[in-house]
């Protein structure tokens, strides 16, 4: 399994591998650096291995403060797979990727801050206790360097300063304070959980990395950490005169009578995160600029269950199967954009939508459209993995309730390439599985089905299409339905001619079935749904691929919001 893993997602092995060896290394180099290096001597007489610690974490937090961004720079990577379409699918899939990685980096981030913090929490009770220090001991004579003007290494001059004091008084302190409290925010409020039912709180708490990045560039400017300058080190080097420093009497003539002069750490953080900052603020003026252009409502269709389908119109969009939009409401919040899937083909002289009632944006937006048409922002689209799916002989097309949407555009796009006689077509067979919960859901699904099935069988083709429809919940009246009518020729539930099964997939069977019916093919096998479902697809995935570069193989896509 994992050497199937290793082939199927090399490139994000490779990418995951060179992003922690970095880090690795990072730290490491600048751990050791810090704690061996001369200019430091004398800061680590004060701070012992504290100091590492900090320095080597802010090193790696700089790092990644740097990636954090580009993994939802969305015009980017839309860019770069159009950049890569010449590429192998397995490498343009691995951008599908970009949201697990940027979790993985903030993650890294959060456990970085507090290394970084509890770090400096030592450290400044160091400084704290050397400035009250009165044993004439190294760090206590170091402590005491501030009397004789600017060669001061310990930042805390008063014996009556605590930590609470430095916290919130000094730049680096009140910075990391905010800082970490935005961090906060952010990791909390970003759980499936709060995304998935509180849309909004996630989107507007998301916005704190304006704040981030604001204090991460002002944190090191106070340059409170210092080290011996080069010029001290070359006159009074701490190897050969620190012993004087605590034994000097007052008619000193030797070399090491001098004091040594210590200088800042220059703040670097700005280095490493402008780049993708300026990367990222052109991202931004060009979803605005995409979001100005005009967008026609053509159609509006209420479907039952609460689904909502918008048909529009917007100069020089153009669309792939399978790829999503972000659509904003200005009537109803001039901020939020919510990812949906389109629902049309690109054959289509229109693009669609289907909304599903699904928490407080999605209620209003549905409540509005139930009163008027309201004016509707539109960027992308933006490509995910279902655009791949005609590079396949074979696809296994799977979605669990309105994560149908995809594969709504990927049937009705064949089904006009199969009109048109399109010989860019290489798919061969189409195996449809669609898990539902409640009969309605079936709904605005069925008369694509229904036409779609009725259009195979006039040209000869009904066999490309095998799908089968799992009710994952009934009750009694159904069943009894389903048993009154069981040897019609149509369902009972869709009213089309393939049964609809009750429960769920048994997947080692349907891919053991597949694989015996097309045994030297490649499959590829989409997924719009949720995550158990995509982890046991995974496996089977697996398990149903040979080793044998000439026999079957099933490659997995996910859909990623």
């Amino acid at each position: 399994t994992m050497g199937n893993w290793l082939v199927n997602h090399w490139f994000s092995a490779a990418v995951l591998a060179a992003w922690l060896g970095i880090n690795i290394f990072l730290f490491t180099y600048y751990f050791l650096f810090f704690d061996r290096d001369e200019r430091y001597f004398y800061t680590r007489a004060i701070l012992g291995s504290a100091l590492a610690w900090a320095r080597a974490s802010a090193k790696c937090l700089n790092f990644n403060s740097m990636l954090i961004l580009l993994p939802v720079c969305r015009n980017l990577l839309s860019f770069l797979r159009g950049t890569c379409s010449c590429c192998r699918r397995t490498l343009r899939k691995q951008l599908d990727h970009n949201l697990t990685f940027h979790k993985l980096v903030a993650y890294t981030l959060a456990l970085l801050t507090a290394v970084h913090t509890i770090a400096h929490l030592f450290n400044l009770e160091r400084y704290n206790q050397s400035q009250q220090a009165t044993d004439g001991s190294l760090p206590a004579v170091l402590s005491k360097m501030h009397l004789q003007g600017t060669k001061w290494l310990n930042p805390i001059h008063s014996n009556q300063t605590t930590v609470e004091y430095v916290a919130f008084t000094t730049i680096p302190g009140l910075t990391g304070v905010i800082i970490t409290l935005a961090l906060i925010l952010m990791v909390t409020s970003s759980t499936e959980f709060i995304r998935r039912n509180y849309f909004e709180l996630f989107w507007y708490t998301h916005h704190l990395f304006l704040v981030y990045f604001a204090g991460l560039v002002i944190h090191g400017i106070a340059g409170l950490v210092r080290g011996q300058t080069e010029q001290s080190m070359a006159e009074v080097h701490p190897y050969h005169c620190a012993e004087y420093l605590t034994q000097r009497d007052q008619n000193c003539t030797h070399s090491c009578c001098k004091d040594p002069e210590f200088g800042s750490i220059p703040a670097e953080s700005w280095k490493w995160v402008l780049a993708p900052i300026i990367l990222y603020v052109f991202e931004r003026i060009l979803r605005v600029w995409r979001a100005q252009q005009k967008v026609v409502v053509t159609k509006v269709v209420m479907h039952p269950a609460r689904v909502l389908e918008l048909q529009m119109q917007k100069k020089g969009f153009c669309m792939e199967v399978g790829q999503y939009i972000f659509v904003n409401c200005p009537a109803i919040s001039p901020l939020e954009w919510h990812p949906f899937t389109l629902t049309s083909a690109p054959e289509e002289d229109f693009f669609s939508i289907h909304i599903r009632a699904a928490g407080d944006w999605t209620e209003r937006l549905i409540d509005t459209f139930q009163v008027q048409t309201p004016r509707i922002e539109v960027d992308g689209p933006f490509g995910t993995a279902s655009e791949d799916v005609f590079q396949y002989e074979v696809a296994m097309l799977v979605g669990a309730g309105i994560g149908v949407t995809p594969f709504a555009s990927i049937l009705k796009s064949i089904w006009y390439k199969f009109q048109q006689a399109d010989q860019t077509l290489k798919t061969k067979k189409i195996y449809f599985y669609w898990l539902c919960r409640d009969t309605g859901a079936f709904a605005w699904f069925n008369d694509l089905l229904a036409s779609l099935e009725q259009k195979m069988a006039e040209s000869g083709k009904a066999d490309f299409l095998t799908y089968r429809l799992f009710l994952t919940g009934w009750d009694n009246s159904i069943a009894n339905n389903v048993a009154l009518h069981f040897d019609t020729a149509t369902d009972t539930v869709t009213g089309l001619r393939h049964k609809t099964i009750f429960g769920r997939p048994m997947w080692n069977t349907e891919f053991a079935a597949v694989a015996a019916a097309h045994p030297r093919s490649v499959v590829g096998v989409f997924l719009c749904g949720p995550k158990a479902l995509a982890k046991s697809l995974q496996k089977s995935c697996h398990q149903h691929s040979s080793l044998d570069p000439r026999k079957v193989k099933f490659y997995f896509n996910k859909e990623n919001f």
